[in-house]
């Protein structure tokens, strides 16, 4: 990445301590971005912010839970207290609760559409106003490869990653007048804790299906993320960059 590509922006990263966001967040600090990072492990994104900060670069950290307005707001609120403005806001906060639909439970459904769907419009919503403000913003919002397909066994997540491409399409028409874009990103199988169990026969099975003949990297993600958010994707808005070494060509 070019040194300075965000000098002087302020980036939101949700999920940030873990996997993906934790590689957006530091790709993102070496741009020169100032960083919030966003999540339910206050562990995580300590260790996530001290690496940031060894590296030369400024992070916050910043402990709750998407899913709840209030701490949607606290997040807007304390990254405008800290900087003063909000640049960025990758919406990376994702949860899974596998199970086939005719056994999924109630609260199973809730848990992943409250996360993964309303998550991403509740923090949407608060950091749409100082955005505005600015005429300036870039949101770029992590779908996924079986939001475009979909996949047995995760009728729950699909619909919620379906949903969040909906939600950016609807999101980039009404802002883009004020010059804030809005795209999402659908990675495909990624080297995460969400893939770290499964055995190697299934590994091996899935890795046939891509033809780049790998599972990607949480950096993989991060550089088209990286794009979205910058100068250069000025003129992009309301699309998904799939992320998944082929699998759906």
């Amino acid at each position: 990445m070019t040194e300075g590509r965000f000098r002087d922006k302020v980036a939101v990263v949700t999920g940030g301590g873990k996997g993906i966001g934790r590689a957006v967040a530091s790709l993102m600090a070496c741009g020169g971005a100032k960083v919030v990072l966003s999540g339910r492990d206050a562990a995580a994104l300590d260790a996530a912010c001290a690496e940031i900060r060894a590296n030369g670069g400024e992070a916050l950290p910043v402990a709750g839970d998407v899913a709840k307005p209030s701490d949607a707001d606290h997040l807007c609120a304390r990254t405008l207290e800290a900087f003063g403005r909000a640049d960025i806001l990758v919406n990376n906060a994702g949860i899974t609760r596998d199970n086939l639909v005719m056994r999924m439970s109630e609260e199973e459904w809730d848990q992943v559409i409250d996360t993964n769907l309303k998550g991403s419009f509740l923090c949407i919503r608060a950091f749409t106003r100082p955005m505005m403000k600015q005429r300036w913003g870039r949101i770029v919002n992590v779908s996924s490869v079986v939001g475009l397909a979909g996949n047995p066994g995760q009728a729950n997540y699909v619909a919620s990653k379906a949903g969040v491409i909906g939600l950016t399409k609807a999101v980039a028409r009404e802002l883009a007048s004020r010059h804030i874009t809005v795209n999402a990103v659908a990675p495909g199988f990624i080297e995460t804790a969400m893939t770290s169990g499964l055995n190697e026969k299934v590994r091996e099975a899935l890795q046939a299906q891509i033809p780049l003949g790998r599972l990607g990297s949480p950096e993989d993600v991060a550089h088209a993320v990286a794009f979205l958010c910058s100068e250069e994707a000025g003129y992009v808005t309301g699309q998904v960059l799939s992320v998944d070494g082929g699998m759906r060509m």
